[in-house]
């Protein structure tokens, strides 16, 4: 469906060009017709400039059909004033300008000069977005119609494929220099994103109870925690009993148990002293008031927790057992609510630390040898249009032992994540930078489509022509592959809409190169 789509989209912006509206009319267009057309393209920082216009003779409009693009997005430029100056030979400048887009991205000036020989063209762009100058170097302007007519123009074959600017603005399309590039060699792995180990914990229930909130709102997905934020309290289940009678009953037990060991001990340590009784028995005695006093104690503080969870649940607020962040970070799940009964060892939140994470890849067991001289890594995660990079000081360890049934070593690497935009769990295909860095032509990794079993990239050669070149293609690193052969520096490479540009190269015939607007 998607390429049905875009094949419409190619058809419906080649079938501008029979739209494109003339400026000259009756004898006028037929002279301009009957001359030498020129088409010229060029780039600057800031536009791209393809130009049409017939040869210049003294006395006759000749209509300059001016398609500039910004190169910072490449879409239309739609304001400005455009000026054609020709200048030197001999003869004071002559001035043609328009302010005014006959559609957008296409400015109409009309020159009509005044004197003849060997001049200077330039055509000038002046918007308050955008001021720029394009100078298209020498021309002719002939003196009549007939010696300009009588210019000879051989009309080369041509293998281009045609792709008109209303195509180009219409899609999502783009073009960039090729220059050389130091590229590294790179061994491609699997790997995996993961929590650090020091920054990810379970936070589960420390005992049996019944769960409250900390005051304010209760933990969510998505929430930052520092390190010993009180997270929810809990209120412990006490052992089956569930009344303030039962509880002071225990206590009371326990005070009347403390006061007989008490006295039996005093009773014995005097008879002890006498030499009526062993030692032994006194030693028992004392240990029974130890643990007569021990649970006494315990009797109590049941009966005080109580107290502080009948109060703060009657009241609404925080009491029991505090649970708090031991780390701090990012909640990604919680499976509790409030009112819950829980048992002890119950997961109640995840937390991780996302602002650092760690990448752990496969490395086959037949290359771990080469894995150890990597000078770094960098890998790409699905989503994401530019890939990630590691550098070497960022290894936390190599896997000393190899994976029984994947035959694979792992290697960690820590990765800072500061706009929080990778995910635990995200699949990537990783590369460890193993080799020599070589230099050569480099284009990104986007420009190269797949058509017929080879590499294909198109060359924008010109304007509205492109060239279909097979490559040969070498070593890759982030976005960027090296081309072997194919492609020189210093030619412009498609870089969005390839696609595109195949569909147009395989549709019916288009329309001819030169044509009027």
């Amino acid at each position: 469906m998607r390429t049905i789509i875009l094949s419409l989209a190619v058809v419906l912006a080649t079938l501008l060009f029979a739209c494109r509206p003339s400026s000259q009319a009756g004898g006028e267009q037929g002279d301009a017709q009957a001359r030498v057309g020129h088409a010229v393209t060029l780039w600057s920082e800031q536009t791209e400039l393809f130009v049409e216009f017939p040869t210049l003779v003294v006395g006759h409009e000749s209509a300059f059909a001016a398609h500039l693009t910004r190169i910072s997005d490449f879409r239309p430029v739609d304001e400005g004033r455009v000026v054609v100056l020709l200048s030197g030979g001999g003869y004071p400048d002559e001035r043609f300008e328009t302010s005014e887009a006959l559609v957008p991205g296409i400015f109409r000036p009309v020159a009509e000069p005044e004197h003849s020989g060997s001049r200077n063209l330039s055509l000038s762009l002046e918007s308050e977005a955008v001021t720029d100058l394009h100078d298209l170097g020498m021309v002719t302007v002939f003196p009549d119609l007939n010696a300009a007519l009588a210019e000879v123009h051989d009309e080369e074959e041509e293998s281009e494929i045609s792709f008109l600017k209303e195509q180009q603005w219409s899609l999502d399309f783009a073009s960039e220099r090729v220059s050389e590039r130091t590229l590294r060699p790179s061994l491609s792995v699997s790997g995996s994103v993961r929590a650090r180990s020091s920054g990810e914990v379970h936070v589960t229930a420390p005992v049996a109870g019944r769960l409250l909130t900390a005051g304010g709102a209760f933990p969510s997905i998505g929430m930052d925690v520092e390190r010993d934020q009180i997270l929810v309290s809990l209120a412990p289940r006490l052992d089956g009993q569930a009344d303030v009678a039962t509880l002071e009953l225990a206590v009371a037990r326990a005070q009347l148990d403390v006061e007989h060991t008490v006295k039996e001990l005093e009773r014995l340590e005097g008879l002890l002293a006498e030499g009526a009784v062993q030692e032994r028995r006194v030693v028992a005695a004392r240990r029974d008031e130890g643990r007569a006093q021990a649970e006494l104690t315990a009797a109590q503080r049941r009966l005080q927790q109580y107290g502080r969870i009948q109060l703060a649940a009657s009241s609404g607020s925080a009491g029991g057992i505090t649970v708090r962040a031991p780390i701090s970070g990012t909640l990604v799940a919680v499976g509790v609510a409030p009112g819950m009964f829980l048992e002890e060892g119950r997961e109640m939140f995840h937390i991780v630390d996302l602002d650092q994470l760690w990448l752990e890849v496969r490395v086959p067991e037949a290359s771990v040898g080469s894995s150890e001289k990597a000078s770094g890594a960098w890998f790409e995660v699905g989503g994401f249009s530019e890939p990630f990079l590691v550098d070497s000081d960022r290894v936390v360890s190599t896997g000393g032992v190899v994976d029984e049934r994947t035959r694979t070593v792992p290697v960690i690497f820590e990765i800072d994540n500061p706009s929080r935009s990778l995910r635990v769990g995200m699949f990537a295909r990783a590369h460890l930078l193993t080799g020599a860095p070589v230099t050569g032509v480099a284009i990104p990794t986007e420009a190269v489509i797949e058509d017929g079993g080879q590499s294909v990239a198109f060359v924008h050669v010109g304007g509205e022509s492109l060239e279909r070149r097979v490559v040969s293609l070498g070593v890759r690193e982030g976005g960027l592959v090296e081309v072997i052969d194919g492609i020189r520096s210093g030619e412009r490479v498609v870089t969005r809409g390839a696609f595109m540009v195949k569909l147009a190269a395989s549709a019916t015939e288009a329309p001819a190169h030169g044509h009027g607007h």
